[in-house]
């Protein structure tokens, strides 16, 4: 089916766009290649395939969930061994929304964010309420600006935030010990997607507490996903995972089987093997290259009309701000598109309010440097046409 880019309703249709672009720089999934420890793994792939083969399904369940909350940090996560699998976050997400809309609650969803958190809750019938992210900038205010805004059963954050980079861990503890304490008080529901958390991991400034323990002994109900899709280069094989407090678990865990039976333990135990190599090398594999093609982002952009936002948490995307009266992000991106890089308008990360986003792009920079390289030298190209 052939539709026109500027008839999309959404990233993701933007993101299937691009796939057939020479540049792609739109989905932050993963497609660098392996580094030099990967290739390991990779040559090993008939040897997991047969040990998933002749093992049983709980363990691979078991040594996947272990390893990546070991590599997360998490004891609690791992002590209370209650995690959900799934075989993608979209899935885990609308479990979520699925027990939302059993329990008719409407939700307060941070904005910006990226779109199918608000078009999966929506299609579920979940109504739906936005809170901007600055009401998360100021520590001190935390508590008062969620009490001033939040009126609805539930809170749904994403942390770190995609495509910002905004997370409560520059903080410390205290930004999400101000959230908990909040929803414990009114009697809220806690939504919130890890699902970039990994890039926080070896960040001297942003040390990943174990946060199951804090959500475990306020007593807060919650839902937490987490996930691997945006982590390791393997070809979309993915795992997501879904936990729920004590609370509610059971009710989730019902609706979570009416949904699928299991996650591939040939994936599970493949990705197992990434995590650990993870835990190895510091995530290093991951860390180096995000770092290179954000170098090459921030040289590209500098003099520009776009300008670099500087993230809390190094994710594997970039957020840049157009600097010119008249030109739109849906402008710039119909441009670059034309030759040949693809880039995500901001405005569908505005789910409410879209034109809030048209002076922002978002580039992935989860992407072979070599590739990376000759995309911010096309992008350059056609910024240099509004110098002066």
């Amino acid at each position: 089916m052939t539709v026109h880019a500027d008839t999309f309703l959404d990233l993701t249709q933007h993101e299937i766009q691009a796939l057939r672009t020479e540049f792609n720089l739109a989905d932050a999934h993963t497609h660098q290649r392996q580094s030099a420890s990967q290739h390991g793994i990779v040559e090993r792939l008939p040897q997991l395939w047969y040990e998933a083969e002749e093992g049983l399904q709980a363990t691979y369940e078991q040594r996947f969930t272990e390893a990546f909350f070991r590599l997360h940090r998490q004891p609690t996560a791992l002590e209370k061994n209650k995690t959900l699998l799934s075989y993608a976050a979209s899935i885990s997400t609308m479990v979520v929304a699925m027990y939302l809309k059993r329990q008719r609650m409407a939700v307060t969803l941070v904005e910006p964010c990226f779109d199918n958190l608000h078009d999966v809750l929506s299609n579920m019938g979940v109504p739906l309420y936005p809170i901007d992210e600055s009401a998360l900038h100021d520590v001190d205010r935390i508590y008062t600006e969620l009490k001033r805004r939040v009126r609805t059963d539930a809170l749904f954050l994403v942390d770190p935030n995609n495509p910002t980079g905004f997370s409560l861990m520059s903080h410390g503890r205290r930004g999400l010990e101000e959230v908990v304490r909040y929803c414990k008080d009114h009697d809220k529901l806690l939504v919130i997607d890890f699902c970039f958390a990994s890039f926080t991991l070896y960040d001297e400034e942003l040390a990943r507490f174990d946060v199951y323990e804090l959500l475990e002994n306020s007593g807060v109900r919650y839902l937490v996903i987490e996930d691997t899709g945006k982590t390791w280069p393997v070809q979309d094989a993915k795992a997501a995972m879904l936990t729920a407090s004590d609370d509610i678990k059971e009710d989730v865990y019902n609706l979570h089987t009416s949904v699928l039976l299991n996650v591939s333990p040939f994936v599970l135990n493949m990705l197992a093997e990434y995590i650990e190599n993870s835990a190895k090398d510091g995530m290093a594999s991951v860390r180096d290259l995000l770092d290179v093609n954000r170098a090459a982002v921030k040289e590209a952009l500098a003099g520009t009309i776009l300008e670099y936002q500087e993230p809390i948490a190094k994710t594997s995307v970039a957020w840049a701000k157009i600097r010119h009266p008249e030109l739109t992000a849906t402008e710039l991106q119909r441009e670059l598109r034309g030759e040949g890089v693809y880039v995500l308008p901001g405005r569908f990360f505005f789910w409410n309010e879209p034109g809030k986003g048209e002076p922002y792009i978002r580039m992935a920079l989860a992407r072979e440097p070599e590739m990376f390289a000759g995309a911010m030298k096309r992008l350059r190209e056609v910024l240099d046409r509004y110098a002066g």
